[in-house]
């Protein structure tokens, strides 16, 4: 896996429990969650990171 990087994200809180509410049901942890949204919205932009 590749390295992580940390950053600081300023969020509405409602969109925040809304997306933490999410992630509990996925069973993921709210950053897991936050991620596999940003890649799902690249995959679908047409973004997203070639594999190496």
């Amino acid at each position: 896996m590749s390295e992580r990087k940390p950053f600081l994200l300023r969020v509405d809180p409602a969109v925040l429990g809304a997306v933490q509410k999410w992630a509990e049901d996925d069973l993921r942890s709210l950053n897991a969650q936050i991620e596999f949204l940003l890649r799902d919205a690249l995959v679908r932009a047409g973004r997203a990171p070639k594999k190496k």
